[in-house]
């Protein structure tokens, strides 16, 4: 079972408002111990975000001095924008990136990355605060034992989701890396375990040793007429030249809700818990 982030999220989350001046910013930050704070209004709706980064540019001197206003940057204006600021309003980064309770931490993670960012604020629908995830949150799911996660892997996955016979796997989870062994029916089957057990949470590799009794993939594609001529399009075993269209990697491993589905270039099989 994949975590959420209100598996991990900071609830109890130190905030500022539009008016907060800058003296005290830095106070909130040094007293609690954090490197951002969430601005609200009265409603506690989030307005934007304060970070240590913004603040220090209080301290770049080249911000401060005359310029030629036509050299400047966006970012630049906006920099010196930011040094010049007295209140968290001025200082703060609007709007301000976000996510769900409900969302995957894997998607917090994500973000956090493709923003550069340290910490995220969380809110509900009404886009109310309700908890900060922060770098430090995120990586809390490698705090899963090694039992834990070898537990969910042969009773959710293998079990239940795919339904293998847990006499003929061997599991081992060390450190986080688990390593796969032992034999399927089919390719197909170990391809989506191997794929399925890198999604856990906790999970820092997979070793996969598997083997199976039946390419059921390599069998689903006829073998192509030598002379192209010799079939015509429309004819039993006639198949054009080159990949399907629009053909996705094969082994991908599609995660949605509650249904986990393999994708190859010719077939797709889907797995519904």
């Amino acid at each position: 079972m994949q975590r959420t982030v209100q598996d991990v999220m900071t609830r109890d989350v130190v905030v500022a408002h539009e008016s907060t001046p800058f003296h005290e910013l830095v106070e909130l930050l040094r007293r609690h111990r954090v490197n951002a704070l969430p601005v609200v209004d009265d409603a506690c709706h989030v307005l934007g975000i304060v970070c240590e980064s913004d603040l220090v540019l209080k301290e770049v001197q080249t911000l401060k001095g005359p310029c030629d206003p036509q050299e400047l940057t966006s970012r630049h204006r906006l920099e010196r924008a930011k040094a010049a600021a007295t209140t968290a309003a001025q200082v703060m980064t609007a709007p301000v990136v976000t996510l769900y309770p409900e969302e995957l931490v894997a998607d917090a993670a994500r973000r956090l990355h493709a923003w550069k960012l340290d910490q995220l604020p969380v809110v509900d629908r009404a886009g109310v605060l309700i908890g900060i995830v922060s770098r430090g949150d995120v990586l809390k799911v490698f705090l899963r034992s090694d039992e834990e996660i070898r537990f969910e892997l042969l009773d959710d996955i293998a079990r239940r989701l795919l339904r293998l016979p847990a006499d003929r796997l061997r599991v081992q989870v060390e450190g986080g890396v688990v390593t796969l062994a032992g034999q399927v029916e089919r390719r197909s089957r170990s391809i989506a375990l191997v794929k399925l057990a890198g999604l856990v949470d906790g999970v820092v590799a997979v070793r996969d040793q598997l083997t199976f009794e039946q390419d059921d993939l390599a069998e689903v594609w006829p073998r192509r007429p030598r002379h192209r001529g010799d079939l015509a399009a429309g004819q039993p075993g006639f198949r054009p030249a080159g990949p399907p269209p629009a053909c996705p990697s094969y082994g991908g491993v599609t995660v949605n809700g509650r249904i986990m589905s393999l994708s190859s270039c010719s077939t797709m099989w889907q797995w519904c818990t």
